[in-house]
This record gives structure tokens, sequence and C-alpha cells, in this order.
């Protein structure tokens, strides 16, 4: 069976990679993208901050994405990788990757683009309202909810500063402590900026005519909310590429990297929420743009370093 070699095997079709497959791809490289179709903010109608694209639902911008990087033949696919393999040298490409649809390819590197997975509060309502009106993001959703009532719950630290960075988009801010302990001095803060703290653990989200109206309390209190924001913890897919390829983790799976992108293991990097959780789209695709010319850049030195072999073989013939 043939198998085909590629400059760069870009895993994940996100902001991220796409933006990478773009550079690349007019950087005359022949770039494979393999997608799987779950991006992190699928569940969002629309985002935000992204100058010139304010707005714009995330799944357009994927498209228009995908239609820019084939102009500059770089090849889509839309399957999972089931094993990645740097373990046997091939001649020209140093990793081997299988499909999920069977198929396999050579790449001499590899760009982790595979974003990364929320993790929301074992509530009832929490999936089918998330990316709704249960956010995370006060850049991405917050004038939206502008001066209505907003519910912040604590999911962990870092939970009472949400609930006053929300505070900049409605004065009618109520935290939930849920099962979390709050000291005395946040309690202090949250008060002097009007911030209403809620006790009790929180039972489950009331949703009437498709839209969250309240914050339900185990004993029986309900609590008017127009929009519920949490701080989720961030998990990276720790079964996936990255962590068959060996890359060195960060706590919750998430990619370590340096300032380019570059992994741990030699050949790969690594660009987006795979490695940096609080990347917006925009970001996401800085960081997609700036591993693919590292990369080149890498690739050029291999492309010298093997002509200098080639020219010395053929002198000594």
């Amino acid at each position: 069976m043939h198998t085909e070699t590629y400059d760069i095997a870009i895993i994940g079709g996100g902001a991220a990679g796409l933006s990478a497959a773009l550079v690349l791809g007019r950087a005359r490289r022949r770039v494979l993208v393999i997608d799987a179709g779950s991006p992190r903010n699928a569940p969002a109608a629309h985002m935000q901050g992204f100058i010139s694209r304010d707005g714009m639902p995330p799944a357009e911008l994927l498209a228009a994405a995908r239609v820019e990087v084939r102009r500059y033949d770089v090849e889509l696919v839309d399957d999972g990788v089931a094993l990645i393999d740097n373990s046997v040298a091939h001649a020209v490409a140093g990793f081997t990757l299988g499909l999920a649809s069977g198929s396999v390819v050579h790449a001499r590197r590899v760009l982790l683009a595979t974003g990364a997975a929320d993790e929301l509060p074992d509530l009832p309502g929490t999936r089918d309202r998330w990316g709704r009106d249960l956010l995370h993001c006060p850049y991405c959703h917050g004038w939206e909810v502008r001066d209505r009532a907003i519910g912040v719950l604590a999911t962990g630290p870092g939970s009472v500063e949400h609930a006053h960075l929300l505070r900049q988009w409605s004065a009618d801010v109520s935290f939930f402590t849920h099962t979390h302990a709050v000291s005395a001095t946040e309690r202090e803060g949250l008060d002097a900026r009007g911030i209403a703290v809620v006790d009790g653990p929180v039972e489950r989200l009331v949703v009437e005519d498709d839209r969250l109206s309240a914050i339900a309390l185990a004993d029986g209190r309900i609590v008017k909310r127009d929009a519920l924001f949490i701080r989720p913890a961030v998990r990276g897919h720790a079964d996936g590429p990255a962590g068959a390829l060996g890359c060195e983790l960060l706590a919750g799976g998430l990619v370590r990297t340096g300032a380019d992108g570059r992994t741990s293991v030699p050949g790969v990097w690594a660009a987006g929420n795979v490695a940096n959780p609080r990347a917006q789209v925009i970001t996401a695709a800085g960081e997609g743009s700036a591993a693919a010319i590292a990369i080149n850049a890498d690739l050029v030195q291999d492309d010298v370093e093997a002509a200098t072999r080639s020219a010395a073989a053929a002198r000594a013939a």
C-alpha cells in the first residue's frame, strides 16, 4: 500500500491548526490537516474579540479557513489519529501516523492543535446550557449579558476573582459558594463591590422556554439569574497524540511548550488550547502562525543539512 509523506502533519483543524496550515501552505510545504471535528467552542453561537470577525459563528470561521488553506494545496481529512509513532525512523519522515480510517501517513514534523476540554460541574442542565447561558469567559460573553442578572458559581481557586471580573459588566452579580469555602477577606471584598454571596450547595439550573431563568439551591431557595459563569478546570487529551509521543505535560494534561510552541519531543510543536487553556480564537490563531514559522525554519535547516550531505556524497563518488 502506498503511504503518503508530508512535510508537516497538523492534528486538529481549529483556529490554531488552520492558521498554521495557511502559513505553511503559502511557504510551499506539503501539509496535511487531520481534524476529528470536535472544537472546544462548538457549543457557542458566536465568537467575540477577533478583529474583523467579531460575532461570527465559530463554524463559519472554520469553513472559511478551510476554503482558504485549500487554495495553497493543503490537504484536509476529516479523521482522527489512532496511533502515532516516532520510534522507527522513516527514510524521509520521522513520524508515522495511523488514522482512524485505516490510512497511514508519514510526516517530517507534527503540530498538535487538538485543543482541550472543559470540566463542567456535575449539576443537571449544565451540559445543555454550556456555551449558551452557562458561560466561562467574560471577554467572550460579558458584553452579551451586560446589565443583566449574572451569577458566578464557585468551582475552585480563582472563582472569587471571576466574580470581581464579571462586576465590570453588571451591577447585579451574585456569587454562589456551592461546595467551596470563602474566606472572611474574600467576603469583605465581594460585599464592598456589591456582589451578593449566596451560600449553600446548588442543586440545578432552572430553565424556562429554553433559557436559564434561575439557580435552584438544595435548601429550596430559587435565585433568579439570566446567565451563570464558571471558571472550569481545563484538561488536555492525555490519551491523545501528545501522550503517545511522550511530550512533557503540565498539570491537567496540557502540553508544555517553549515560546514558539516547541514541545519536549524533537520535531513536535503544539499551539492553541492544547498548550494554553486561556487562548481565545484570535490568540490560538496567532499561536498557530508563530508555530508554523518556527516549524518551517526547522525544516529549512533540515533541508540544508540534507542538501549538504547529498553534495558531499556526490563529490565523493
